[in-house]
């Protein structure tokens, strides 16, 4: 029975030999972010962003962050509570996103 658990175990978390660990791969971005998120509310699944640039609805974004890295076209924006079609250099937005983001998450161009 020892042996069949070692088997398993080698089979799923190697021989542990080399020293080599297993780590997830860095998300491929390009150039500076475009953004921060600044906050999250997750009953309503809606990120908070501050952007470093204009930033127009339709335009394609990638979030990456230490457990997050999913891309999403941005349908809508809400600036103190009022749909927005642009969104000005420091200006802090809301985009309802499709996944969970947190708190430092970047946003680059997708």
């Amino acid at each position: 029975m020892r042996k069949l658990i070692s088997k398993i175990k080698k089979s799923i978390f190697g021989s542990g030999k080399g020293g080599a660990s297993v780590a997830k791969p860095s998300p491929v971005t390009k150039g500076k972010p475009i953004g921060e998120i600044t906050h999250y509310y997750g009953d309503i699944s809606v990120a908070i962003v501050k952007f470093n640039r204009p930033f127009k609805c339709g335009e394609k974004v990638h979030f990456v962050g230490a457990t997050t890295d999913f891309k999403e076209t941005v349908k809508s924006m809400q600036y103190e509570h009022r749909p927005i079609e642009t969104a000005q250099k420091g200006q802090e937005v809301g985009i309802k996103v499709g996944d969970k983001v947190r708190e430092g998450d970047e946003v680059y161009e997708a």
